[in-house]
């Protein structure tokens, strides 16, 4: 004789308050780690940790208790490790679209970081692990604030080495005011600027003769620029990057700032 099965709203199969409580167990953890991604103005803030949460909490709760209808079955399959694996697997979707790449740095490696931990979160309070999501929200919290201070601590230890820079990019693509920008996010103040207007080069055409059209590097207007720095953060890798940034035609570099020669 074929056994009924459960109520669809029976709070006895698996679906009472306990199960409840770890769903809204995540979604308080989740919007915890959301909030400070947030107040960082990151691309993945409060509503995209929230949901991430709450859906793999429940994803786990599915996972432990969404198949019981076929415990005992003949011929059933049931691996409860199966759904948990598939979640850590979708979730590097999201977390790959929020990796991108500006001015030759990595960005957004670090919410793509939260947005896996709150997977992961989510996963242990859908798996009835409340202790252990908690402590991990809270080890979030120390890692991500935490961590900038005790760096920049260890940083402020360090004696600032003044530096130059002397590069030649085109002009009329506003690049100077970027390339200030990148020296200040990395940590260096500008001591100095100087900025010279390049004579064109005569034009020659793509095989080096007179009369072709020119080369678009010849027919761009350039001017060299020497930036003086000072700090503590590495100038040859910031240098690098600069290099790779559209318009920028040579770099230079020399540890010892001297705007005079």
């Amino acid at each position: 004789m074929q056994e009924l099965a459960a109520p669809l709203w029976d709070v006895q199969n698996n679906q009472g308050l306990r199960e409840l409580g770890e769903l809204g167990l995540a979604l308080v953890l989740s919007t915890l780690i959301g909030f400070e991604r947030g107040s960082q103005q990151k691309s993945a803030g409060l509503r995209t940790h929230a949901l991430v949460g709450i859906a793999s909490a429940l994803m786990m709760q599915i996972s432990q208790f969404g198949f019981s209808a076929v415990l005992g079955v003949e011929n059933a399959s049931f691996d409860p490790s199966r759904v948990a694996s598939q979640i850590i697997t979708g979730i590097g979707f999201i977390g790959g679209g929020l990796i991108f790449v500006s001015r030759g740095a990595v960005r957004g490696l670090t919410t793509a970081a939260t947005v896996w931990l709150t997977c992961a979160v989510g996963m242990a309070c859908g798996g009835g692990l409340a202790l252990l999501a908690t402590v991990t929200t809270a080890l979030h919290f120390l890692v991500v604030r935490g961590y900038p201070l005790v760096a920049s601590r260890l940083a402020a230890g360090r004696t600032p080495a003044q530096s130059a820079l002397r590069l030649r990019y085109r002009t009329g693509e506003a690049l100077l005011p970027q390339l200030m920008e990148m020296c200040t996010e990395r940590g260096f103040r500008i001591l100095g600027v100087r900025v010279d207007r390049l004579p064109r080069a005569p034009q020659r055409g793509r095989f080096g003769t007179t009369g072709e059209e020119p080369l678009e590097e010849e027919a761009a207007e350039t001017a060299r620029v020497v930036l003086r720095l000072e700090g503590t953060a590495d100038v040859r890798q910031m240098a690098s990057e600069m290099f790779n940034t559209p318009g920028v035609l040579g770099m230079d570099v020399s540890l010892e700032a001297d705007l005079d020669e």
